[in-house]
C-alpha cells in the first residue's frame, strides 16, 4: 500500500496534460471497447463497462465517443482488432512491474517495452514471474482535511469496504473488487466528495528504494506510461515523497 496515494496525485498531474494531446481519451476508448467486446454493451450487467463509462465521464469525454467506442466493442461499428497482452518485469531496486496493454501489433509492443526498461536499469520478466504479487482491489481517496476520520470510516466500512488508512493528505479506503462500486456508490450518497476512485492493483509487500536508483526507477515508469500501448501500470515500490514530487514537477 506505501507510495500508493502519493502516485496517485502525481498520475493525477500528469493525466491533465496527458488530456491535451488526447491521451486519456486514447486508453478510456480502449478500455470502453475492450469491455463492451468481452461483457456485451449493456453497463448494468457488465461491471467492467460500467467502470470505463465512469472513468470515461469523469474525464469529461463526449456520450457520443462513448457510444461509438461500445459499438465497435459489441461489432456494431467497425473497429481495429486490439489484443489486450499483460508484461511482467523489474526495475531498479528489484521493484516489480506488472503492465497491461492493448495494441494492434505484438511484437512492435514487446519490443518498445524491452528497450524502455533496459534503457532505465530493468527488464522483461517471465509469465507469471511478478503477477502473484498483486491483487485485484478498489483504492478510494478521500482528502483529509476535508472529512474527519469518523465519517468516512462508518460509511466506508458499513459499505464493506476492507480497510480505511489516513496518511496525513487522503483517507485511503481500499475493497474488493465486488465490493468498489457499493462503496463508491454509499460515499457519494452521502455527500462525500471523492478525490479519486479507480478498480487497481494492489501489491502484498513493498520494496524501499531511495537516491538514484528511485529517481530511475521514477523515470523508468514515466516512461513506461508514455508508451502509446500501456492501458495501466502497477509496480511495488516505496519511494521518499521528496524524489516523487521533484520528479513530478
Amino acid at each position: 500500500m506505501s507510495g500508493h496515494s502519493k502516485w496517485s496525485t502525481i498520475k493525477r498531474k500528469k493525466e491533465k496534460a496527458d488530456a491535451q494531446r488526447g491521451r486519456v481519451f486514447t486508453r478510456l476508448i480502449r478500455e470502453i471497447t475492450a469491455a463492451a467486446r468481452q461483457g456485451g454493451g449493456d453497463p448494468e450487467a457488465n461491471a467492467r463497462l460500467r467502470t470505463a463509462i465512469a472513468g470515461a465521464k469523469a474525464a469529461n469525454m463526449p456520450q457520443d465517443n462513448i457510444e461509438k467506442a461500445i459499438k465497435r466493442g459489441t461489432g456494431e461499428l467497425p473497429g481495429m482488432e486490439i489484443q489486450e497482452i499483460v508484461y511482467e518485469g523489474y526495475g531498479p531496486g528489484g521493484v516489480a512491474i506488472f503492465i497491461e496493454t492493448m495494441t494492434d501489433n505484438r511484437n512492435r509492443t514487446t519490443q518498445e517495452l524491452r528497450h524502455i526498461l533496459s534503457r532505465y536499469g530493468g527488464s522483461l520478466g517471465a509469465v507469471g514471474s511478478v503477477a502473484w504479487m498483486f491483487e485485484p482491489r478498489g483504492v478510494i481517496l478521500v482528502e483529509t482535511e476535508r472529512y474527519d476520520e469518523e465519517t468516512i470510516l462508518n460509511a466506508a466500512l458499513e459499505a464493506g469496504a476492507d480497510d480505511v488508512r489516513e496518511d496525513g493528505i487522503y483517507f485511503e479506503i481500499t475493497t474488493q473488487p465486488e465490493a468498489y462500486e457499493r462503496v463508491k456508490r454509499t460515499l457519494v450518497d452521502r455527500g462525500i466528495e471523492l478525490a479519486s476512485a479507480e478498480s487497481t492493483k494492489v501489491p502484498q509487500s513493498t520494496v524501499r528504494v531511495e537516491g538514484k536508483k528511485a529517481e530511475q526507477l521514477l523515470r523508468l515508469v514515466a516512461a513506461i506510461e508514455e508508451q502509446d500501448d500501456v492501458q495501466n501500470l502497477f509496480a511495488n515500490f516505496d519511494v521518499p515523497e521528496e524524489i516523487m514530487t521533484g520528479l513530478s514537477d
